[in-house]
C-alpha cells in the first residue's frame, strides 16, 4: 500500500509541476505551435474521456451495486457522475471568465504594449489562483487514479499533465511581462502547479479515515465526472480555439485508441 500511494503522489505531482514545463517553453518559443497544442489536448481530452466512460464509471457501479443492490446503486453512481461535474462546474463558475486559465492565449499574441504592467500582473496573479483552485480537483483524480489502478493513473497523469502546460504559459507570459523578471514568472506558474500534489494528499487523507466500499465507489464516479467536465468544457474548446478543429479530433480519436489498446494490453 506505501509504494501504490508514493506512485500515485509520484505521479500527481509530475502531472502538477507540467506547469513549469509551459512557462519555460513560454520563454523560449517564439511562437505557439498551434498544431501540436491543438492535437496534444485533444489527445488528452480523448484519454480522460474513455478512461472515465470505459473503466472508471463500470467501477464505481460494480462497487455500488455490490453494497446497495443493482437499482440503488446504479442510481448513486449517477448521482456522483454528475455531482462531480456539478463540483468542477461551480469551481469554474466562479472564477472570472476574463481571467480563466483555459482561455487560449498565443505567444506572439502577449505583448508588453498589450496592457499596463500593473494589469498584467494582475491578469497573471488571478490566473495563477484561478489555475490553483482548478488543478486542486484534478490532483484528487490522478492520486485516486493511480492508487485504483496504476496502468490508469499514468495515463490520467499524462493527461493532466498536457493540460497543464498551456496554463504554465498562461501564467508566466504576463507576469514576465510586468515584471521582466523569469524567475518571478517561472515561481507563480510553478507553484500554482502544487495545488494537485495538494489534492493528492487530501485524497489519501480520505481514503485512509473514511475508506469503505461505497466511498470509494462514489469517488470513483465523482472524478469520472470530473475528467468529462474538464474535457469538455476546457480541452477540446481550447483545442478549437487554436483554430485546428480536425487536428484536435484526431488527437482525441487517437487518444481513445490509445487507451483502450492499452487497456486490452495491460
Amino acid at each position: 500500500m506505501d509504494n501504490n500511494v508514493l506512485f500515485a503522489f509520484s505521479l500527481t505531482l509530475i502531472a502538477g509541476l507540467a506547469t513549469g514545463l509551459g512557462s519555460a517553453i513560454a520563454f523560449f518559443a517564439k511562437k505557439t505551435n498551434t498544431s501540436f497544442l491543438s492535437f496534444s489536448l485533444g489527445l488528452s481530452a480523448g484519454v480522460m474521456i474513455y478512461i472515465s466512460f470505459v473503466e472508471m464509471l463500470p467501477n464505481a457501479q460494480d462497487l455500488l451495486m455490490g453494497v446497495y443492490g443493482e437499482t440503488t446503486g446504479k442510481w448513486i453512481t449517477i448521482a456522483s457522475f454528475f455531482g462531480g461535474i456539478l463540483l468542477i462546474g461551480l469551481i469554474d463558475f466562479l472564477i472570472p471568465s476574463t481571467e480563466n486559465p483555459h482561455e487560449a492565449r498565443k505567444l506572439e499574441d502577449m505583448n508588453p504594449e498589450e496592457k499596463k504592467k500593473s494589469s498584467l500582473m494582475r491578469m497573471g496573479i488571478l490566473t495563477a489562483v484561478a489555475i490553483t483552485i482548478h488543478n486542486f480537483p484534478e490532483g484528487i483524480a490522478t492520486f485516486i487514479s493511480a492508487l485504483e489502478d496504476p496502468q490508469i493513473g499514468i495515463s490520467v497523469a499524462f493527461a493532466v499533465a498536457i493540460h497543464n502546460i498551456p496554463e504554465g504559459i498562461a501564467v508566466s507570459v504576463p507576469i514576465y511581462y510586468a515584471t521582466n523578471s523569469r524567475r518571478k514568472a517561472f515561481t507563480y506558474s510553478f507553484l500554482s502547479g502544487l495545488s494537485e500534489p495538494l489534492g493528492a494528499i487530501i485524497g489519501y487523507f480520505l481514503i485512509m479515515y473514511f475508506f469503505s466500499i461505497d466511498i470509494m465507489g462514489i469517488v470513483f464516479g465523482i472524478v469520472a465526472g470530473i475528467m468529462v467536465f474538464i474535457s469538455l468544457d476546457e480541452l477540446l474548446p481550447a483545442a478549437h480555439r487554436y483554430g485546428k478543429h480536425h487536428t484536435s479530433i484526431i488527437g482525441l480519436i487517437l487518444g481513445m485508441l490509445i487507451m483502450a489498446i492499452s487497456l486490452l494490453l495491460f
